[in-house]
């Protein structure tokens, strides 16, 4: 269930054009905006917009029709408005056409240039690293990477076993009591009671969760990301007994894994770890303000452009709802400013926040006074 991917990041970032339309609407799950077509609206004064400017840059009637038309199919699609999420986010081009119903809120926002507009989407990887979640059962148990806004099964195949039976063998259920061979001095048959089939149901599951441990630990040995799991508390207790993997956190999401669907529990897991990851963000914030000054950072897009494209950027700190406009001339490494945007414009807020992104670097989409230094649009933490 990943939502958009890095690599189709990389491949919308790789596509230019005369002429690429870029899309942003606020978009509802349900509700009055949904049953009255008032995302649909939203989308039709964009395009609209998006009509104006290809106007204006000489395009004629027929050749913008051609380049909208299956934008302005979605206008009349019913059952696609009915299957919404936060955000919608449209790209077209000549030859392409892509769209994105995402978790995210966007602002109402169109661009139209030689390369598409993707700065809104990066709030999906900054600030929501990579966790794992273990869907614990006894009778089955599944993997799921996860970030903010996606979550995917991993395959697991034959690493572990994928219910207790498998483990433990077919006759596992206890019973308040069990017959056992043998007598006592007047030849009555024994039994065991509550207390001991107890301890040999846990022992049974503890070898099982120890199996999975084991099988788990081949695919995550060498990962150092957080993993929680989810199951009921008793359950959780067995298996950290058991547990072998260092970043596993401390408490299960505590459900009845039969009755949450996947999108639940990815909410779940998210509220369990999202502390952890802010903390990343504020510690770089803390990192700028320590080496500011020091050759280690700028704050000036002249500076920040040339080197997103190098990779030496660590952390990108980028105003939202702004933008700087000009031009980036590879060949000379030379960054143009301009004071509103023209029609050889572009935007180097959104040049600098994909191409940090592209080459490894975190980028978090801040409002002013959440900036290391809010004198700029644009704070950058180098590597080195």
């Amino acid at each position: 269930m990943a939502l958009i991917t890095k690599k189709e990041i990389e491949e919308l970032d790789g596509i230019h054009s005369e002429s690429c339309i870029s899309i942003f609407i606020p978009t509802h799950r349900a509700g009055e905006e949904v049953l009255k077509g008032k995302d649909a609206l939203k989308l039709k004064n964009q395009l609209k917009e998006v009509s104006n400017k290809l106007e204006k840059e000489g395009m004629g009637p027929r050749e913008i029709d051609t380049l909208i038309t299956p934008i302005q199919e979605l206008l009349d699609d019913s059952e696609f408005w009915r299957h919404q999420s936060d955000g919608l986010a449209i790209f077209r081009s000549d030859s392409f056409f892509k769209k994105y119903t995402l978790p995210v809120h966007f602002e109402a926002f169109d661009y139209v240039a030689n390369g598409f507009y993707l700065k809104p989407l990066l709030p999906m990887f900054a600030g929501d690293g990579s966790f794992y979640v273990l869907a614990l059962e006894l009778e089955k148990v599944r993997l799921y990477e996860q970030t903010r806004h996606s979550i995917a099964e991993v395959v697991l195949d034959d690493l572990i076993p994928s219910r207790m039976e498998e483990r433990v063998g077919y006759d596992y259920e206890p019973k308040s009591l069990q017959y056992k061979s043998g007598a006592d001095a007047q030849g009555r048959a024994m039994y065991h009671g509550h207390a001991e089939g107890d301890r040999d149901r846990k022992n049974e599951i503890a070898r099982y969760f120890r199996a999975i441990d084991k099988g788990l630990m081949t695919l995550l040995k060498d990962e150092n990301v957080p993993m929680v799991v989810a199951s009921q508390d008793y359950l959780f207790s067995i298996y950290k007994e058991g547990n072998s993997y260092q970043h596993l956190l401390d408490g299960p999401i505590t459900c009845n894994l039969s009755e949450t669907d996947t999108l639940l529990l990815h909410e779940m897991a998210w509220e369990k770890v999202a502390p952890i990851f802010d903390g990343e963000r504020k510690e770089k914030i803390e990192n700028f303000k320590q080496y500011d000054g020091t050759g280690r950072t700028s704050s000036e897009i002249e500076q920040v452009v040339p080197a997103a494209l190098d990779g030496k950027i660590d952390t990108l700190f980028v105003q939202n709802s702004t933008d700087i406009w000009g031009i980036y001339d590879p060949e000379k490494r030379h960054v143009r400013v301009d004071e509103e945007p023209l029609s050889s414009s572009v935007s180097l807020l959104n040049k600098a926040a994909i191409k940090t992104f592209l080459n490894g670097g975190k980028v978090y989409l801040s409002e002013k006074d959440e900036m290391p230094n809010p004198h700029s649009k644009v704070n950058a933490l180098y590597r080195y």
